[in-house]
């Protein structure tokens, strides 16, 4: 499964690349605008202040309207800027309540995490492991936010929080990889400038992932009590989708016609 899957979130990025750069183009001006208010932070405080949390949450706003594109990749749709629209407004509650993750993390990360390692206190250093913790399992855990509010749109968003940590813990193993490969794309994204894959790229990888675990759902659902947990049938699972996919490789993807 996991071979398949990275097989799958490349080609899905090859044959969306051009609208892959476009949205990433989104997210890099945002950056260029969080180094700038980081930047008037030492000067102007407050209106830096401001204008950091504003961009913060017009990001926000634009990752459930680029998860809304990228699930119609992973479908092997090509609707990028219809289906971006249509997310930004649909999927604004999703959106709001992780910009307000988002603000936990940053609050835990740069004022409660180093206040508490500042203090050589065995409780203090209890809780800063605890925190720390805290902070690794959001790391792993959210991102399958966004793909699960897509794969199911009837659940709220504190529903779909918590079933991230519930497809988290079920697939404890995935996400440990699925955690590496992310790190590795954050890397590569950092050496393209932000173009590829950047935060498109990593959102329709974790729409296949969760598009893949969801199929695994599926058949525990349809087998009930004589499902096997331990022994998923994957080849039978994904057998629509390796067709779907097509025979891929990387000389017919760069000369398709030889």
């Amino acid at each position: 499964m996991k071979g398949f899957f990275i097989k799958k979130a490349f080609f899905d990025g090859w044959d969306n690349l051009i609208g892959m750069v476009v949205l990433n183009l989104i997210y890099i001006a945002l950056f260029l605008g969080s180094v700038s208010a980081v930047q008037l932070i030492g000067d102007m405080t407050s209106l830096a202040y401001v204008l950091l949390l504003v961009i913060v949450f017009v990001g926000s706003l634009c990752m459930g309207a680029v998860a809304n594109a990228t699930y119609e990749w992973s479908d092997y749709k090509s609707s990028t800027f219809a289906a971006f629209k249509e997310g930004f407004v649909r999927n604004i509650r999703h959106s709001l309540l992780y910009f307000v993750i988002q603000l936990f993390q940053f609050a835990l990360l740069t004022i409660v995490l180093p206040f508490y390692l500042a203090n050589s206190q065995i409780i203090t250093v209890v809780t800063s492991v605890i925190l720390i913790w805290v902070e690794v399992i959001l790391l792993l855990a959210l991102p399958y936010y966004f793909p699960l509010m897509c794969r199911l749109p009837g659940d709220r968003p504190l529903k779909t929080l918590k079933k991230c940590f519930i497809v988290f813990i079920d697939n404890l193993g995935f996400s440990i990889f699925f955690g590496i490969y992310n790190i590795i794309c954050i890397v590569l994204t950092v050496f393209t400038f932000g173009m590829i894959p950047g935060i498109a790229g990593m959102q329709l990888a974790r729409q296949d992932a969760i598009k893949l675990l969801m199929m695994k759902y599926d058949y525990l659902e349809e087998m009930g009590e004589d499902a096997d947990r331990k022994h998923i049938p994957w080849d039978e699972l994904l057998y629509d989708e390796r067709e779907k996919l097509g025979p891929r490789s990387f000389k017919n993807m760069i000369f398709p016609w030889k």
